[in-house]
């Protein structure tokens, strides 16, 4: 019965250091609660707190490939929140944190659209930065 345990115990995976709530990834989830917080608010200060200005974002739309840079898409932000906000909800799905680099994998589901955005991530003078901000929108 030892030996069944032991077996059991070395076969068991650890926690990689990108499931793990690590100092690291509270800063990096802190972050992203600015990004979702422009989102529920409509207010693209939120945005400009967490996207590098340098940042873009990369989709591909209509079958093409688009890009935005991250000032003119805080300068979209309607300045109230979306009439749909009650329904909304959004969540950190995944963070991978090395050193000063993170990927974080984020999904906004919305009423009619899913959308999952990966963000780069640097850490610049001490602030968790979205240096870009690659996404798909599923319809549903």
């Amino acid at each position: 019965m030892r030996l069944f345990a032991l077996a059991l115990v070395a076969s068991t995976p650890l926690l990689s250091a990108a499931h793990r709530d690590t100092p690291q990834n509270a800063a990096v989830r802190a972050a992203i609660d600015s990004y979702f917080q422009g989102h529920a608010t409509g207010d693209g200060a939120h945005f400009r707190k967490v996207f590098h200005p340098e940042s873009k974002l990369f989709a591909i739309r209509d079958g093409k490939f688009w890009q935005l840079g991250s000032e003119e898409y805080a300068a979209r932000a309607s300045g109230k929140p979306p009439a749909d906000e009650a329904r909304r909800t959004r969540w950190v799905e995944s963070v991978d944190v090395t050193g000063n680099a993170a990927m974080v994998k984020v999904i906004l589901d919305y009423p009619t659209t899913r959308f999952t955005d990966y963000m780069s991530m640097l850490l610049v003078d001490g602030e968790w930065r979205i240096v870009n901000k690659t996404f798909v929108a599923e319809s549903k």
